[in-house]
């Protein structure tokens, strides 16, 4: 609970200062919804007429909307055994629930619903969407607590939960470092039709590139697989770059095909490293509409 007060502080501090406003003006609502209507009067758009009160009035009348604010937003957290590594200050599941408070917080302060999935190579713990400070509290306790019973990750499975039990459009945040051998790109492409996907990456600087330190051990904590690695080898940390670049391209490709935008949160930077990709992701969303 000391970890769930510390966030809950440092990040409402952040979502007032820095982040006020901006949640909004990227997530503007689902649409325009009916309200009700009246008599035209010169300079109002033709194309909001009414024809069948028109007709029945005699005389000219339009339709007037209003935003349909509420959203649902859905937290699809990676709680795999890879999300318990950080080389800096911080592990990847421990940035991944300040993250997530972030987002939480911000769409509480708009009124709209959070909900959170969180899997591994299986759906481990669903928290159907809700408002409030106690939920958000809940949401953060639940990232930090839980101790998953798998270890492996699957980004298919946690999509396809997602699309079960939310049938209806919402801002869905993917949180994972995205190292998924396996075939994850199907069900991520419905889902970014169905909803609003966002990808946030986080990457540590250790899975990017192997420092020049001698024999060092090194342990997949999926698989609890254990390889000796001669990281003086000039050959070997050339190949373990050139791979993750690959991986890298392959999953910056994919995402821009099917216009899923991508958030990427690099763990290189010791304090609030969100904090800057994030505020540009919100504006350029922003832009856009």
């Amino acid at each position: 609970m000391k970890k769930v007060r510390a966030i809950e502080i440092r990040t409402r501090g952040m979502v007032s200062e820095l982040f006020s406003g901006e949640y909004h003006s990227a997530f503007k609502g689902r649409g325009m919804e009916f309200s009700e209507v009246r008599e035209y009067v010169a300079g109002d758009d033709v194309r909001t007429i009414d024809w069948n009160v028109t007709a029945r009035e005699g005389r000219p009348f339009i339709k007037l909307f209003e935003e349909e604010r509420e959203l649902v937003v859905m937290l699809l957290v990676d709680v795999s055994a890879s999300g318990e590594f950080g080389s800096v200050s911080t592990l990847k599941r421990e940035m991944a629930a300040e993250l997530a408070a972030v987002l939480a917080f911000s769409a509480q302060r708009t009124g709209d619903k959070v909900g959170m999935i969180l899997f591994t190579d299986r759906k481990e713990v669903y928290v159907p969407p809700k408002s409030g400070t106690s939920h958000t509290l809940r949401i953060i306790r639940d990232l930090l607590a839980y101790k998953p019973e798998g270890k492996k990750t699957d980004l298919g499975k946690g999509l396809e939960f997602m699309l079960r039990v939310q049938p209806k459009r919402s801002i869905v945040f993917l949180l994972s470092d995205f190292i998924d051998p396996g075939n994850w790109q199907d069900a991520a492409k419905i889902a970014s039709q169905k909803h609003d996907l966002v990808a946030l990456q986080m990457l540590d600087p250790r899975e990017q590139e192997i420092p020049d330190v001698g024999w060092i051990a090194m342990r997949d904590p999926e698989t609890e697989d254990i390889v000796w690695v001669d990281s003086q080898d000039k050959g070997v940390r050339d190949s373990f770059k050139k791979h993750r670049l690959s991986e890298e391209n392959t999953l910056r490709q994919f995402l821009a095909k099917n216009n899923i935008d991508r958030v990427k949160v690099d763990l290189t930077e010791e304090d609030q490293p969100y904090m800057r990709p994030l505020v540009e992701f919100f504006k350029r969303r922003e832009m856009r509409r």
